[in-house]
């Protein structure tokens, strides 16, 4: 009798948890609505911090943080992604508040194709002709959003341009996900802090004084920061980056359904235009992914 080896772990679960939960997090920020953008993500960055410490102690990943404490431009390079994750947090916390549920989710539609464009420029990766066709859709949808919603690009586009850079950014380093949040959670700390502390003496006071259940409310964004990425992680690792890139698109889905819905948004013709466009991207760009992963498969042998 012959014995199989065990199935190794397919990642599904994981990437599923990650992109719903990103993809609801717009009900969440309901619950801290009162809460200032600049104030929430301060406090967000505070209750973080623990909440990594807290994994990267059970996962014994402490080695790898002082690795990449050791090492100055690592040092450098997560400070600079530090700042463009906070500027995300910030503007994506802002439009939600706001109202701009459809611009938060554009920005992470355009994400992925930023990402093609900042491979290609910067890192002088190859496009396929179906890839050049995406961006080039893309970018017809947002001309026309320019011309007939200009008033929310700048959201969708500093979305989209934090995130790529930041990502771009993380590749520059041999940190994995959860040690580098948890060092860009540190060197955030302080000024986190400050902005905790001014809002604190401000006339209107803390937040986080508020109430004990808006109080847990803040608390909980750590978990809702720090879970999503673990389970991301172990995702990237289980599955491959292409068939990862099927899921991508989960989160602004569910986000542009919320807009919908919970939110009651309108939709403008130039915003409907430009995710259409979006969408025709997207579904090319990911067709793409797989046919080139299905090219990549050896043929068996008979």
């Amino acid at each position: 009798m012959t014995t199989r080896d065990p199935p190794s772990p397919s990642g599904l679960p994981q990437a599923l948890g990650a992109y719903i939960l990103w993809g609801f997090m717009p009900l969440y920020l309901l619950l801290v609505r009162q809460v200032p953008a600049f104030e929430f993500v301060g406090w967000r960055i505070v209750w973080t911090l623990p909440v990594c410490l807290l994994i990267v102690a059970f996962r014994g990943q402490f080695p790898a943080i002082r690795e990449a404490l050791s090492n100055w431009r690592a040092l450098l390079i997560l400070t600079a992604s530090a700042v463009l994750i906070a500027v995300n947090w910030v503007v994506y916390v802002w439009a939600i508040q706001q109202n701009f549920v459809y611009a938060a989710s554009l920005g992470y539609y355009i994400n992925p194709l930023v990402n093609v464009l900042l491979g290609t420029l910067l890192l002088k990766e190859k496009l396929s002709r179906a890839q050049w066709i995406a961006v080039g859709l893309a970018g017809i949808g947002i001309a026309v959003l320019a011309a007939g919603a200009l008033t929310t690009l700048w959201i969708s586009l500093t979305l989209a341009l934090s995130f790529g850079t930041y990502g771009l950014l993380r590749k520059q380093v041999e940190v994995g996900a959860l040690p580098g949040l948890t060092i860009e959670s540190a060197i955030l700390l302080l000024p986190a802090l400050g902005v905790a502390a001014w809002f604190a003496a401000s006339p209107q006071g803390s937040s986080f004084d508020d109430s004990l259940g808006l109080s847990l409310a803040i608390m909980l964004g750590g978990a809702f920061t720090a879970f999503p990425l673990l389970m991301f992680a172990i995702a990237a690792r289980r599955m491959d980056y292409s068939t990862l890139g099927f899921f991508q698109f989960l989160a602004p889905s569910i986000v542009f359904i919320l807009g919908l819905t919970v939110f009651g948004e309108e939709l403008h013709p130039a915003q409907a235009f430009c995710f259409g466009c979006i969408w025709i991207a997207a579904a090319i760009f990911v067709w793409d992914l797989w046919a080139r992963r299905r090219a990549a498969k050896p043929t068996p042998v008979s």
